[in-house]
Order: structure tokens, then sequence, then C-alpha cells
């Protein structure tokens, strides 16, 4: 593909993406302002790699292989129509979430408020102070979520770090009312088991259900005992939400054991993470279906009952699988799309090295009806631009673009940049448009680049976890037609039925 930013073709043996200072500027908090960030939530330190890599990393660029560092490329189907740095909030940005005209971007220090009704030049509209990791970020009407999966001192927005072993330590999830966008009101907090890492919701009309995803129980830690083998439920009332609880703890792995019957991980499986909770779900309501990407495990549901969510099928792959991070239905419901996050999104994974088929995506398509579908392994996709060893690149979030017809989705690959690709034929994806930046650094491994990268009403939005919040176009035949699909609220983990009203 030609690019439209510089005169160089990019190859495709190595390289992207980014990192970013943040600037002072005036915050909003949901508490006193007392309250700082917290390094024990921020990614570790940089590490260094041999001369030798370090060598080879400048040579790419020198040669053209990979970009320079911090530059942008793209593919021509691509317009970088805006980035806006980071802010009053310097800690690692994560999950992003909208409704109308706004964008909610979760931080590891809290999270922002962007008003995009222009896309090109983004406002802030609020920076609410609140630290604890990951912040993973959800909204439905009045409400705002907010996961926290690191031990607290407390629920408030002033907590600082405590250990897991001490019982009065807090994780979970905090509730906050966004009735008023510039001032987001803290209303709830519900204390889960292990905290919560991710969160999904399951959104009805007076109530909405929050499944919790978390795990790595131990036996020290007073609130989070193994086995941890199934999510937290929590009911939060709408016109209530203070009335918020847990209202339930479905098993999803049951069995013999101290962790059930997840995957046991090595020594079994060399390689592959050892099942001891999930780490994220999709729901797709419309269909009464749910997806759940497991440490070791793939796992089918069925939500009828949102209370209780009933496992259909399970998957393994013990072979290019190490860590089942998260899932993305196709619109039909006929393909669930898992992505692998080896290395736990710090590693350089996007290289020769480690091949095609390790820290992809699997596709799988779904067969059988009702309670009898089963998912059946098709192919893997990974972008095919080699990067650095300097730069962490693995799978992780995306989501459909809504186009009658075809799969195609978006996806955040950290430093390996943001890729559109096809999988309407599940056996043979293909990448169709891509936007990365050059590696942070030539002499270190770190940690940055795209954490998630959505499609929201005729652009693409990427929380980059350094550079800050992107703003992308694509301009593709095969992509044009979702510029037409408008959505008022979207949590990609809470797909829509783009086309339901089509009938």
């Amino acid at each position: 593909m030609t690019l439209l930013n510089n005169h160089r073709t990019r190859r495709r043996r190595l390289g992207v993406v980014a990192t970013a200072a943040g600037l002072l500027a005036a915050l909003l908090t949901a508490g006193p302002a007392v309250a700082t960030p917290d390094p024990g939530d921020t990614p570790a330190t940089p590490d260094k790699v041999s001369k030798s890599k370090a060598a080879e990393v400048r040579e790419a660029i020198e040669s053209g292989d990979i970009p320079g560092k911090d530059e942008i490329v793209h593919s021509d189907n691509i317009t970088h129509v805006g980035n806006t740095p980071k802010d009053a909030l310097p800690g690692t940005n994560s999950d992003l979430a909208f409704q109308g005209k706004y964008a909610y971007a979760g931080n590891y220090d809290g999270f922002r408020v962007f008003d995009i009704s222009n896309p090109k030049a983004p406002k802030t509209v609020a920076q609410v102070l609140c630290p604890g990791s990951q912040n993973d970020i959800s909204v439905s009407g009045n409400l705002l979520f907010l996961s926290t999966d690191s031990s607290r001192s407390d629920n408030s927005c002033n907590s600082t770090s405590q250990p897991a072993t001490e019982k009065s330590s807090w994780e979970g999830m905090k509730i906050f009312d966004i009735s008023d966008k510039r001032n987001p009101r803290y209303v709830a907090a519900v204390e889960t088991a292990c905290g919560s890492h991710t969160h999904t919701l399951v959104p009805e009309r007076r109530n909405v259900y929050v499944y919790v995803s978390s795990y790595s129980p131990s036996a020290t830690f007073p609130d989070c005992k193994p086995p941890h083998d199934g999510i937290s439920v929590i009911k939060v009332p709408r016109k209530a939400p203070q009335k918020a609880e847990v209202v339930g703890f479905p098993v999803i792995f049951p069995g013999e054991g101290p962790d059930g019957g997840g995957n046991p991980g090595a020594p079994t499986n060399p390689g592959v993470s050892k099942t001891t909770g999930c780490h994220d779900i999709t729901v797709l309501p419309s269909k009464d279906l749910a997806a759940g990407a497991c440490m070791g495990d793939g796992i089918l549901f069925s939500i009828k009952d949102p209370e209780n969510p009933k496992v259909i099928d399970q998957v393994q792959d013990n072979v290019n699988f190490a860590f089942w991070h998260s899932a993305t239905f196709n619109q039909k419901a006929n393909k669930v799309v898992f992505t692998d996050e080896l290395g736990g999104g710090g590693a350089a994974t996007c290289n020769a090295a480690i091949g095609p088929n390790r820290g992809a995506d699997g596709i799988y398509d779904l067969v059988g009806k009702g309670d009898k579908r089963k998912l059946v392994f098709k192919s893997y996709f990974k972008i095919p631009r080699h990067q650095a060893d300097t730069e962490n690149c693995v799978a992780h979030n995306g989501s459909l673009i809504p186009v009658k017809g075809r799969d195609i989705m978006v996806q955040a690959w950290y430093q390996g940049g943001v890729s559109v690709w096809d999988f309407t034929n599940s056996s043979k994806p293909k990448e169709i448009a891509y936007f990365e930046r050059g590696p942070i650094a030539t002499d270190a491994l770190t940690f940055g680049g795209s954490w998630s990268a959505y499609y929201y009403n005729g652009y693409i939005y990427s929380n980059d976890t350094a550079k800050g919040f992107d703003v992308l176009k694509i301009s593709d035949r095969r992509t044009d037609p979702a510029k037409w699909i408008r959505m008022s609220e979207l949590n990609v983990q809470t797909q829509p039925d783009y086309f339901g009203w089509w009938g």
C-alpha cells in the first residue's frame, strides 16, 4: 500500500507506535482534589534490549522497513484526522465508550470526557481523577461504570494503593451519575471478589446488569481466594444506583480441584494461562448470547436469564493461544473472533520469531442451533507488518465496522497500531487498512500504543496508552456503507444489533 504522508513504501518486515507526556490542566474530580495518581498502577519501566537488537531497530528505520521514532504512517485509505494528547491524567489510557456526541476515555488515573461533535477537534468536557487500574469504562443512560482492579485503601477517589493481603483493601465497581457531563458525580461502589479487571453491561429498562470479570486469586488474599471459577453479577437499579449490589456469582468452570474445571495451564499445557476466572465478556443482547475470553478458555453463553448466564460451549487452543483476552461477534452471530494477548500486552510479539498464529485473533464459526451451538475454529489473523523488538504488540480491543453482508473489524494492536481487516471468509481473513506510529524507543522495550480502536458514527477512535486520543477516517468502498449507521450509545462489549430496525 502507498502512504499519504510520506514517499516511503512501508515494507512488511518490521515496525510501529507511540508515547506522550501529560500536560497539567484544570481538573474536575469526583471528590476532594487531594488525590494523586498512583505510581503503583502504572506499567513497568522500559526494559533495555541488547545492543545488537537496538542496532537492528535503527537499521530497520534507516532502510524504511519501519517508521522512524514517533513517525506516523498509514494506508492510503486512512486519514489521521487528529490527536488530543494526555492532559491532567498522566496514567495509561485504556478503554472507550460512546454516547451521543460524547466519548468517554478510561485512564489508570480516572477518566476523561470528550465532546466529539466535531471529530476533527474533540473538546475536553471533564477530567475525573479517580486512580485504580485499569478503569475499564462503560456508559448506560445517566450512569457511568468504572472498573477497579488494584487493591486500594478504600472505595473513594482519594484512595491509595494497599496490599491485597490486607482485609480492609477494596477492589470492584464504581458508578457515576453523568447527567451533567461537565460534573460527573460519584454515586455508588460495589466490592467484588478479586476486583474488576473488566466489566460488561447487560442493560434493561429498569436495571443494568454488570458482568464483572476478574482473576488471579491467592490463598493469601482475604477477598480473592481460590477457587475463583466464575463471574460476579451486579444489579444496578437505574433510578436508585446507590442500591447496586452483587446478586450472584455463577460458576463458569465447575469441576474438581482448587480452580474448578478451567484450563489447568502448565505443566499440562505449557505456555497457556491457567484459568482462574474470565478476562473479558462480550454480550449480544439481541441474540441472548455472550462470549467469554477466560484466560485459557473461550466460552459461549446463553444470557436469556441475565442473572444466571448458562455455558453453551467451551473451547481451548493449547497450541497457539496463551491468554484468551477478548471476544467479538459478527453481526449475524454465526462467528466469534477471540484475541490472544500473548505476553500480557507488554511484549514484542509481532515479529518473525513469534510467527503469524500466536498473539493473534482466532476466528470461530458458530454451528448448530440454540443451546447445542458449537464454536468451530477456522483460522488466525495477525497484522502482516512485523514490528521492532522494542515495540509491545499483540491483538487487543476492537469493534465491528457495521457493513451489511460483510464482516469487517477495526482493532488495536498496541504499538502495532490500528488495523482494519475483513473476515467475511472465515478461512481467509485479510487486512484492508492500517495506521501506526514508529517506535517510542529504539533501545528499550517501552509500553505504548493503541489500547482500544472502535468505529463510531463514521470515524475510528483510538485511545493510545501514551500518545492520547486519536481520530481516524477510513474511506474505502468496502467500509463506506457504515457511514450511514448512527448509534446513540456504544459500549463495544455490549454489541448492538446494527441492522435490527431494518428487519
